[in-house]
């Protein structure tokens, strides 16, 4: 066969065509390593040390008490957190962040699917990746990720750094591989400088200072100052009479929402089994049952924070409920009402029949909405290191 056809049929494959191919080839032109450098400076809400190191700082951590969680308690503590990286590589890590050269075609870059003006989601019930490819599942926030214990709605891995791996290597997603992506990065002469700068007793690029550049600037994406959390820092003016109701009905034990979207973080970070329905036509998402290899954890998904909730519809593992009052109105419509018929599902048992009323249920939108806080949102670039075009 002849090669052009060959070529054809490849681009074909990942489902491009030939008009983008100016746009793989402009990585060669990236800009020079002059015309970037990398920040000095802690983002907002970090302290540089001595070691130049960035470190998290935040009213919560005045609070030493984790008692009183499954009440809602305000002045709880916060759970452990990731910190400590340098300036350079969390600066380093947002223009990874933000560069379609991580993916095998250099269309998609993880702000593809996690948008800064989405919640760091992507507005879509189930994300598309690379060829126009539909996925099974929605993209969580990235919000408060530096306080997250397990990844993915299935928590099926523990680090951000092993996170990364999923997607940039998901023949769904950003479709890569390791080799090829050390190969793109190390033909970019400013990645080798910038790098140089992250990592200066690293040699040349290394799989593992991606994954450290990416967590790094995760973990800088901290919100923590919504009206809510003012209230709960004894500033009382700070929510309206009905967002106050709201939030009494979040911490009631008819409700039970605290229970599991447990302040200050609005995460208990485990499992549960809650019986949402698949979107039409779609198959049953056995969830954390694959993870831990247990049938009582069929349709188990991780209990999502809340923080700018209303940011990141449509909602649930699928993204099933449009809006924020519909995902809440499921709660109160009767334990198991959309498991499917003939399927056997262990309901966790804070899955009650509240019967709210539509008041109450508005009361609880009202209150979701004072934890919207994107004080600390990071600057998109302008520009990035490959020369692409930042696709979001």
């Amino acid at each position: 066969m002849p090669v052009s056809k060959l070529k054809t049929r490849f681009i074909l494959a990942f489902g491009l065509s030939l008009i983008i191919l100016p746009g793989l080839a402009s990585a060669a032109n990236a800009a020079s390593p002059e015309n970037f450098t990398l920040a000095e400076h802690c983002p907002p809400g970090f302290e540089l040390s001595k070691n130049n190191q960035c470190l998290l700082r935040n009213l919560y951590q005045m609070y030493d008490s984790l008692q009183g969680q499954g009440l809602g308690g305000l002045k709880t503590a916060l759970p452990a957190h990731r910190d400590g990286f340098t300036p350079q590589q969390i600066d380093l890590g947002r223009l990874l962040f933000f560069d379609p050269l991580l993916s095998a075609d250099h269309s998609l870059s993880c702000a593809s699917c996690h948008k800064p003006d989405q919640g760091f989601s992507d507005g879509k019930g189930r994300s598309v990746g690379i060829g126009g490819q539909v996925l099974h599942r929605s993209s969580p926030t990235l919000w408060n990720s530096a306080f997250l214990k397990t990844f993915f709605w299935d928590a099926r891995v523990k680090s951000l750094e092993e996170q990364a791996t999923g997607p940039l290597f998901s023949p769904e997603e950003m479709g890569n591989t390791p080799t090829q992506l050390m190969a793109s990065l190390k033909a970019v002469p400013t990645y080798q400088t910038l790098f140089k700068k992250a990592f200066p007793k690293v040699q040349n690029i290394q799989l593992e200072s991606v994954y450290t550049a990416l967590t790094a600037f995760q973990t800088t994406l901290i919100s923590l100052n919504s009206r809510y959390d003012q209230y709960a820092h004894g500033y009382h003016e700070a929510l309206s009479a009905q967002e106050i109701e709201g939030l009494n009905i979040f911490r009631s034990f008819v409700a039970r929402c605290s229970q599991c979207h447990t302040p200050p973080l609005f995460t208990n970070q485990e499992v549960a089994v809650i019986g949402t329905p698949e979107p039409e036509g779609m198959p049953l998402d056995i969830g954390a049952e694959k993870t831990f290899n247990s049938e009582k954890l069929k349709g188990a998904f991780k209990v999502p924070t809340l923080r700018n909730i209303a940011k990141t519809a449509p909602y649930m593992h699928s993204g099933n409920f449009a809006t924020l009052r519909g995902a809440t109105k499921f709660y109160s419509e009767g334990r198991g009402h959309a498991v499917p018929e003939g399927v056997d599902m262990l309901l966790h048992w804070h899955i009650a029949e509240p019967d709210l009323s539509e008041d109450e249920i508005d009361r609880l939108v009202d209150f979701m909405h004072t934890l919207s806080d994107e004080t600390f949102t990071p600057k998109t670039p302008t520009r990035i290191p490959s020369g692409l075009p930042i696709n979001l």
